[in-house]
């Protein structure tokens, strides 16, 4: 398992019975986490101190609860800073488990001796953007939403990297890249963090388990003739690493390289154990 190990900011307390505790920065927070299927005694005292609680409804859906939580507030990851606000289904902008992958691909990037082009597509609110960016890559940043770009942009912008050169737009990231083939552009990496379920600006049906493997086909045409990286995220059950490493090896075959799979997770600060939070595919040069 790849294990966001390095946060200052963030940390997952504990978690019991379908929830996590949570410290973001100064606030403490109770989210709910289908992965937790254990119930252990809850003998912390945070989880009677906490500044917002998200009520999973069992219609579906849910509701936050708030004790004393501010709109908006920030964190940082190393040079990294985002600024996080709880917003509908239970997010806050941030999926901290995702910097095993910024510290990864940031050290392929930094050592790669030349310059880098990365596409970032299904780019949420540009955690991925900003470490390859920082590392010292020039990013496209595509995603349908555009409110999360424009909070994408926000943390550019706290993060010191208003004038880095980053692409963005607002884009079904199919269609994008469709076009991208046809101008002749290329990249030589690319990051992707699709959704299980999802709309595009104009009503594109985007399903992760009838898309996935043609999107992952369609991209491979958009490398350049050396690549350096291949990154894909699942949040979805059915797609295990095993699944992702199948379809990488194939899509990928004729550039070389190499590729692996694991589940990603945070470390537990009451238990020492590791929380699984999904998974990810990787290939590389080398």
């Amino acid at each position: 398992m790849w294990i966001a190990d390095k946060w200052t900011d963030y940390e997952i307390i504990d978690c019991s019975s379908g929830e996590k505790l949570e410290r973001w920065g100064d606030y403490l927070l109770i989210r709910p986490d289908p992965q937790v299927i254990w119930d252990t005694p809850r003998k912390d005292k945070n989880w009677r101190q906490v500044n917002g609680h998200y009520h999973r409804s069992k219609k579906g859906g849910g509701e936050w609860e708030f004790f004393d939580l501010p709109k908006q507030w920030s964190i940082q990851y190393k040079e990294l800073t985002f600024n996080l606000k709880p917003f509908n289904f239970k997010h806050t902008g941030l999926f901290p488990e995702q910097a095993a992958n910024w510290d990864w691909f940031s050290r392929k990037i930094k050592t790669a001796g030349r310059p880098v082009k990365v596409l970032n597509l299904f780019a949420y609110t540009g955690g991925a953007t900003l470490a390859a960016a920082a590392a010292g890559a020039s990013v496209t940043h595509v995603d349908a939403s555009k409110g999360m770009v424009g909070w994408a942009k926000e943390n550019a912008a706290s993060s010191g990297l208003k004038d880095a050169p980053i692409r963005w737009l607002v884009d079904d990231c199919v269609k994008f890249a469709e076009r991208e083939i046809r101008r002749g552009n290329h990249y030589d990496a690319i990051i992707m963090d699709p959704p299980s379920y999802g709309r595009g600006p104009k009503g594109e049906i985007w399903k992760i388990e009838d898309s996935i493997h043609s999107f992952i086909k369609l991209c491979v045409r958009l490398l350049s003739d050396k690549p350096l990286f291949f990154l894909v995220n699942s949040y979805t059950t059915g797609l295990a690493p095993a699944v992702l490493t199948y379809m990488l090896a194939t899509e990928l075959k004729p550039f070389g390289g190499a590729v692996e799979s694991q589940e990603i997770g945070l470390p537990v600060s009451k238990t020492g154990l590791v929380l699984p939070c999904g998974a990810s595919g990787r290939w590389a040069d080398v």
